[in-house]
């Protein structure tokens, strides 16, 4: 398991495995964070604004003294955990230490009921693949994109390490995002987007 929760926010594995997986290459390996592809009928899907309404809301909520957030008991809860210990291993304990930016992106999904399209998982590689393999993946700042980042200048999936929500694009090198794990709390980002290696498109109403 990732040791301890960096400043700037996340590692690429939030899981209960040790870290030698975080570090894996990027095998081409199918990793699905739930769900399917297709694309929902339209009067049932929220839009980008409802998903960063519900994101906004959430910023300053914070860890409690033991580390833990509301964000990992609900991850902790759902049956997709059980389904990413048997591909990562680990215990389902160890989610509440874990690194927990994916988990806060997965929770907005499970909110709004586009779980399928924002995708459920706490590995934000395995994450970003699925998107990728669903033809959901781009370089496009859009509103409401699930935006992946990498520390040290990676631009392949296997640098991923961070994971948040897109608000909107500042300019051309900024966006603003809400994040979680970031400060130990959700917050509200200005990112530059060098350190953007790409983005999920949930098919949101129109």
């Amino acid at each position: 398991m990732p040791s301890g929760k960096k400043a700037h926010g996340g590692s690429s594995k939030s899981t209960p495995k040790d870290k030698a997986k975080t570090a894996r290459k990027d095998d081409g390996k199918k990793d699905e964070p739930k769900e399917g592809s297709g694309k929902p009928p339209e009067k049932s899907r929220p839009t980008a604004a409802e998903a960063i309404k519900l994101a906004r809301s959430q910023v300053g909520v914070e860890e409690d003294d033991g580390g833990e957030t509301k964000f990992q008991k609900w991850y902790m809860g759902t049956s997709r955990a059980h389904e990413t210990l048997a591909r990562d291993g680990g215990d389902l304990d160890g989610y509440s230490d874990a690194n927990w930016c994916d988990m806060f992106v997965s929770w907005i999904g499970d909110q709004i009921g586009f779980g399928d399209q924002i995708g459920s998982d706490a590995w934000t590689v395995a994450h970003a693949r699925w998107f990728k393999e669903n033809d959901r993946w781009g370089t496009d700042p859009k509103p409401g994109a699930i935006v992946f980042y990498a520390w040290d200048g990676g631009k392949s999936m296997s640098d991923i390490r961070h994971v948040g929500m897109v608000v909107e694009k500042v300019d051309d090198g900024t966006i603003e995002t809400i994040e979680g794990n970031t400060g130990n709390a959700v917050e509200k980002k200005e990112r530059s987007t060098d350190d953007v290696v790409g983005y999920g498109y949930p098919d949101y109403k129109s």
